[in-house]
């Protein structure tokens, strides 16, 4: 092809060029096209890696479980005769709202196992005295009397503190690898800003375009332009390295008596030890309950039933946890700094960058040194990047916005270290958060109203992958508007929108 004189150019250097502008313009469609390739690429090989960390623990954690209720479905009934098959439903739905909460519905686990205890009582103490006849009222009497008496021993007191540690580290654990993938999935769907396009059509097609096309992109070229073209991205890099480590801490709540495997999976247990107690405590029990409430009235004579017990032994831990959670801290450390290591992968890999900087290589001009000093990370330090124009006062606000969503997870995780459930208000785009649930007046809230069907379902907080928000609502008379919810989203975008111009 001929030698053109290169006035007609609008990317590459003016000059001698075998480029004709259409030419130019399919190249640089071409470059944006390979670079938009190659980020899609480094994003899905990231959310694989999340996604089989993900997958293997949450599938442990929900049959540890699972094989907790069939273990009870298979040794109450002969233990505890009707005590236990008359209540099956009750069982069940316990186990339905443990699964909801792990899975991300917005409970208050405490009062959960509270109504269950509450509502367990009632019914087994009217079948332990059939011959009594025990209205509303005495067994609300009844149960404003239980703390007091204990009728279950130790059990729901153990298991409340036990089952709320174990459940908050697990279920935030699993969310933080959920909260992690999303994020990269988001910021991949982040379009390319037309400066950076440009840049990289010059980084890679205008050596050919100058005829040398055998000269490689100088390294240090080749880094600028790509930390220019992905300053937001950097941006990520504090935060992301927040949620990670505290991810990588949360794990030490998984071991030891308390962990989240052995009280995950040993539910049935303090289940079973709540019910020898109650039979083994049933005269005193009645005697208290008599002195506090009143005589109730006797409908007949005092019926003679077997008194069954369950003594269960605890299961020795197979190891696949500990297994999972070793590799899934490795991945978690290894991607630590994927963010601001992104440019250098991908000059590396994708890019064909040159080997070294010398006078063989291309600086974006001609075959030559690259001199300009490599920028640092993130959108602050493009002030300079003598390769893409970078405006720092306009940040992207979909990566400012998964930053907060990195925030707001490290913020769980950590309030999870210290065995709290910390509610918030997911502020991601998808609209699925809720408040925390708290705010409903007593008359609607109140123990006799919380007798709920196992079909009500609960707001999410963050779902776990696999259950949709319709699975998730929660629709009993027990539930209340939480109006502060969408107040919270509105104040966290008028703060992102006050704050962007200012942002460094």
């Amino acid at each position: 092809m001929e030698d053109l004189l290169g006035e007609h150019l609008r990317i590459c250097p003016q000059g001698y060029t075998c480029c004709t502008s259409e030419m130019e313009e399919n190249l640089a469609n071409h470059s944006r096209m390979e670079l938009e390739t190659a980020l899609h690429d480094s994003s899905r090989a990231l959310q694989a890696t999340l996604a089989t960390q993900l997958h293997g623990i949450d599938d442990h954690f929900q049959r540890l479980l699972n094989d907790s209720e069939r273990t009870l479905q298979d040794a109450f009934p002969g233990a505890f005769g009707d005590l236990y098959t008359q209540n099956t439903r009750a069982f069940r739905d316990l186990y339905a709202e443990l699964r909801l909460y792990y899975r991300g519905a917005n409970l208050h686990l405490e009062e959960t196992l509270a109504e269950f205890w509450a509502r367990l009582l009632e019914r087994l103490f009217k079948q332990l005295h059939p011959q009594l006849l025990l209205p509303d009222d005495y067994l609300d009497c009844l149960g404003k009397q239980a703390e007091a008496l204990r009728p279950f021993g130790d059990a729901p007191r153990e298991l409340r503190l036990r089952a709320t540690r174990a459940f908050v580290a697990a279920r935030s654990f699993v969310q933080g690898l959920g909260v992690a993938s999303d994020v990269v999935r988001k910021v991949a769907q982040v379009p390319l800003a037309p400066e950076c396009s440009r840049a990289v059509m010059k980084l890679v097609y205008c050596a050919h375009c100058r005829g040398v096309p055998g000269a490689r992109p100088c390294p240090d070229y080749c880094r600028n332009v790509l930390k220019g073209c992905l300053a937001n991205q950097a941006d990520l890099d504090a935060e992301w390295r927040n949620l990670l480590d505290s991810m990588v801490l949360i794990t030490d709540k998984f071991w030891g008596p308390s962990g989240a495997e052995n009280v995950i999976g040993s539910v049935h247990m303090w289940l079973a030890d709540a019910i020898n107690a109650l039979q083994d405590n049933k005269d005193t029990l009645t005697a208290k309950v008599i002195q506090g409430c009143g005589n109730p009235k006797v409908t007949g004579s005092e019926e003679k039933r077997r008194r069954g017990k369950l003594a269960l032994q605890e299961k020795t831990p197979t190891g696949t946890l500990e297994k999972l959670v070793s590799e899934a801290k490795a991945q978690l450390r290894d991607i630590q700094d994927f963010w601001i290591s992104l440019p250098g992968t991908l000059c590396s890999e994708k890019m064909a960058m040159s080997p070294a900087s010398d006078d063989r290589c291309w600086n974006g001009i001609s075959k030559g040194r690259y001199l300009p000093e490599v920028m640092g990370d993130g959108l602050a330090n493009q002030i300079n990047n003598p390769e893409v124009e970078v405006d720092i006062t306009k940040p992207d606000m979909t990566i400012r916005q998964q930053i907060m969503q990195l925030k707001i997870m490290t913020n769980r995780l950590r309030g999870a270290y210290g065995g709290n459930d910390v509610d918030f208000q997911d502020a991601s785009d998808d609209g699925s958060g809720s408040g925390s649930g708290g705010g409903c007046p007593d008359d609607t809230c109140g123990r006799r109203v919380s007798k709920k069907s196992s079909s009500s379902r609960t707001p999410l907080t963050h779902a776990l992958p696999g259950l949709s928000e319709q699975e998730g609502q929660k629709t009993s008379a027990a539930s209340c508007p939480e109006p502060h919810s969408f107040s919270l989203l509105f104040l966290v975008t008028l703060v992102l929108a006050a704050v962007g111009p200012r942002w460094r």
